[in-house]
């Protein structure tokens, strides 16, 4: 790498890139699927799916173009460009201090993907895994896909943490794997290192598999620091199976590209069968690969100006929401998403979520289906866009509340 990647990687100090005016809202409409702004009738703001509503940075469509312009569009490695595992190796090392290995990184479509193979490769039917309650739907998906069950560990609300100490008493024989979300969507927090530790230590003393979603990992605060398995002695990585994405930092969910990064040799072959990727059934877009290339090497200083804004607009929103009436929310650490516990409206999260709508405004409810049982009383809000949109959204919502009568007396 030479001295020109290595200033990119670090960031560079590029102002304006999230204004108001940067919010390419017609294009949203046509382009932007997954419950928003395609998804919607256009005088509704979708504050859901958590995707940036900002254009990616201007090299990554660069990349894309000069590339196409080629015109050859072969298979790619079965295992992955070598140039993409090399760069995310690099851009891991200077950006979070993590040590890790080229051969062990497979490339692949998407992080969602990339949880259905770990799953696949280390669980059957009559298995169980234990996800933390709530979490993302995506590992109750992965694993339930399998044939396995799912058993989940509670967040205690009094001590705004996981009860892993419980752990002990979930894991049975037919524990296979444990799923892990730091940071956690949709709960915005860090694991501390202490609770790391202690999930490796009952990893490595049941012998299970860590299912380790990074996917949030490039959106943490400035005034907050997030520890990862792989800050950690080798002894407790070793079990480990980290995935990563670019959807949430990069604004990439389009291109669908991910890595799955394995302790060791073994664990990599183990997730190369599992993936199909040696049938060419399986893998990623080889133009996705080097998208996602030039990200890395180029364009921290997007995340970086990103980061910087969403901070501020976390900041309103969260206040903005405390001054609602029955509403409380949590600042996250991490992620641009907020949880604010609705239960004293008075409204499920479901029926809240139907009455912002008549308001145009679109929230996920904080359901069993989105999250499991432990998200009841809460509706989750993605605040990655522009602060206009955000002001309008959170205005709409008030509004409703008006409307239903929920006051503060």
């Amino acid at each position: 790498m030479n001295n020109e990647q290595l200033h990119l990687l670090k960031g560079n100090n590029h102002k304006n890139l999230f204004g108001d005016d940067k919010v390419p809202k017609a294009l949203l409409q046509q382009r932007a699927y997954n419950y928003r702004w395609a998804e919607v009738d256009h005088d509704v703001i979708p504050l859901t799916a958590a995707d940036p509503d900002f254009k990616a940075p201007k090299e990554v469509g660069q990349t894309i173009a000069n590339y196409a312009l080629d015109g050859l569009f072969s298979y790619g490695p079965h295992q992955g460009l070598p140039s993409f595992k090399n760069a995310l190796v690099h851009a891991l090392a200077m950006r979070k201090n993590y040590q890790l290995q080229a051969n062990n990184i497979l490339p692949i479509d998407s992080v969602a993907s990339a949880m259905y193979i770990t799953a696949r490769a280390y669980l059957s039917t009559g298995d169980e895994a234990i996800i933390f309650d709530p979490v993302d739907f995506l590992f109750e998906q992965a694993i339930k896909a399998t044939g396995a069950s799912v058993i989940r560990c509670p967040y205690d609300q009094a001590t705004q943490s996981f009860q892993l100490e419980k752990l002990e008493t979930l894991i049975t024989p037919k524990t296979k794997l444990i799923g892990v979300c730091n940071p956690h969507n949709p709960l915005g927090k860090l694991l501390t290192k202490s609770e790391l530790i202690l999930l490796a230590q009952y990893a490595n003393k049941h012998q299970l598999m860590l299912l380790n979603d990074e996917i949030w990992s490039d959106i943490v605060y400035p005034e907050q620091s997030m520890i990862s398995f792989h800050h950690l002695p080798a002894y407790y990585q070793k079990n480990v199976i980290t995935v990563y994405g670019f959807s949430k930092a990069f604004g990439l969910a389009g291109l669908r590209i991910g890595a799955i990064i394995a302790p060791d040799q073994s664990h990599y072959q183990k997730l190369v069968e599992a993936s199909h990727v040696m049938t060419t059934a399986g893998g990623v877009s080889t133009l996705s690969q080097v998208a996602a290339t030039t990200a890395l090497l180029r364009c921290w200083y997007w995340v970086d100006e990103f980061l910087l804004h969403l901070t501020t607009l976390r900041d309103y929103a969260v206040k903005r929401l405390n001054n609602m009436p029955k509403i409380s929310c949590s600042t996250p650490e991490a992620t641009y998403l907020l949880f604010p516990n609705i239960e004293a409206t008075g409204y499920s999260a479901e029926q809240l979520a139907a009455e912002c709508l008549k308001d145009k405004v679109a929230v996920v409810p904080g359901n069993e289906k989105f999250f499991g049982p432990g998200a009841q009383n809460h509706i989750r809000i993605c605040f990655a866009t522009s602060h206009e949109i955000l002001a309008q959204g959170l205005d709409r919502m008030e509004k409703t509340l008006a409307r239903l009568g929920i006051t503060n007396a």
